[in-house]
């Protein structure tokens, strides 16, 4: 892991489609721009972000997440999400993000993301499948 820079920010974009519409993803039932749509995308900006500073065998995982989606965006309209680097603690990460279409912001707030390695981090996950079936089978 390098020397992450605060500051460093990174955008990541897409349509608003019919398949990430509230009513298409289960959160709603209007064909906007769906909340977890918005949440995922500036989760990708974060995380570009910090891909710069990752060594091999490296990433990072979301840890929270505090937003508002303060406006709607309809089916044709561009969203573009972006996230700044606030501050490292160890190995967790703060970034500043915002979410805008073609008429402007629509969201924003805080979100952590923690470094990890991607081997270790899947090994203690597959474990906890493992513990409950080994469990299951008693």
């Amino acid at each position: 892991m390098k020397e992450f820079i605060i500051g460093t920010k990174a955008i990541s974009e897409t349509e608003v489609t019919r398949e990430n519409t509230a009513i298409s993803v289960g959160s709603g039932e209007l064909e906007v721009f769906a909340t977890p749509m918005m949440t995922a995308l500036m989760e990708n900006s974060a995380a570009k972000a910090a891909g710069q500073f990752l060594d091999e065998g490296e990433t990072t995982v979301g840890t929270f997440l505090l937003v508002s989606h303060s406006a709607a965006t309809p089916i044709g309209m561009k969203i573009t999400a972006e996230a700044e680097l606030i501050a490292v603690n160890g190995r967790e990460l703060t970034f500043k993000v915002r979410a805008s279409d073609n008429s402007g912001l629509i969201g924003e707030g805080e979100h952590k993301r923690f470094v990890v390695f991607s081997e270790r981090f899947m090994q203690k996950a597959l474990a906890k499948k493992q513990a409950i079936s080994a469990s299951a089978r008693e």
